[in-house]
């Protein structure tokens, strides 16, 4: 146990390079902005391997800053990164009121125009929408709109 520890403290630099690296290529595997900053710390500590520092205490300072950086720029990091999706068009219709263009029952589904398209549509309640009859787009699931009566 001891020569290890021997070897890991005679080749500090390299030993947090390979923990740097290591960190960066699971990051780039999972893009989860978490073992980013251990390799951050990693590579800063690259530096303090050069300096008379016990390996111990340089052990605590990586997981001591790789953890504050976690906890406090992550959230922040996470925010700026991530944009708002534009809708797509079911997601749009989503509210807004259709045309029954086949006659929809709680056994049969029928369809509806929105939009210049047409859909198939469903209702979860037990109702009869007539051809011709307004409806609200409740939600979507797969390509059937759920509608329910105005």
């Amino acid at each position: 146990m001891e020569s290890i520890l021997s070897v890991i403290t005679d080749n500090l630099p390299w030993v947090w390079i390979a923990i740097t690296v290591i960190c960066l290529v699971i990051e780039s595997l999972t893009l989860s902005l978490t073992t980013i900053w251990f390799g951050i710390s990693a590579f800063l500590m690259v530096f303090l391997a050069f300096t008379p520092l016990p390996f111990k205490a340089q052990l605590f300072i990586f997981f001591a800053l790789a953890l504050a950086m976690l906890i406090f720029t992550r959230p922040i990091v996470k925010k700026k990164l991530n944009k708002k999706t534009i809708a797509t068009n079911y997601e749009r219709i989503i509210g807004q009121i259709a045309i029954v263009t086949k006659k929809i029952t709680a056994l049969e589904k029928g369809s509806v125009k929105i939009n210049g398209m047409e859909w198939t549509a469903a209702v979860k309640e037990d109702i009869t929408l007539e051809e011709g009859s307004k409806c609200i787009i409740e939600e979507i699931a797969g390509v059937t709109a759920f509608v329910k009566q105005i």
